[in-house]
């Protein structure tokens, strides 16, 4: 299998998540994965997914055969969350840090669509402040 090969579920998820890509080609025994990504947290899926694709850990070192520069065109958040049906601010924060209780910083970072933290709206668009 070529590394082309092995590594292009990466690419389909990097464009799932709206990268633009630049470069994903094959050189001197690496693959190259060069684009922008829309948050900080795309970009850390993608690496998570590059290291998954070898079996890795999120906190495992990337492997040695990716050469990859992702930039990020807005870090201003971590990411824009979409609230879909069944959503809390705690499964919110859960799923960005790891952290249920991270709620707070969410619904800090909304106090000018949110009132209550207990009241999210499906279709709301929340900015996930940076960790």
């Amino acid at each position: 299998m070529s590394l082309k090969d092995k590594y292009q579920s990466a690419l389909d998820f990097a464009k799932e998540h709206g990268a633009e890509m630049e470069n994903f080609h094959e050189e001197d025994g690496n693959i190259v994965f060069n684009g922008t990504v829309p948050t900080p947290f795309v970009r850390n899926a993608i690496w998570d997914k590059l290291k998954s694709i070898n079996g890795l850990k999120k906190d495992d070192a990337a492997p040695s055969e990716v050469k990859a520069n992702i930039k990020v065109s807005d870090d201003s958040v971590y990411h824009r969350h979409t609230v879909v049906a069944g959503e809390t601010l705690g499964k919110i924060a859960k799923h960005y840090f790891d952290d249920a209780s991270k709620y707070v910083a969410i619904f800090e970072a909304n106090k000018d669509i949110l009132k209550n933290p207990d009241l999210i709206v499906v279709g709301q668009v929340l900015s996930i402040p940076n960790p």
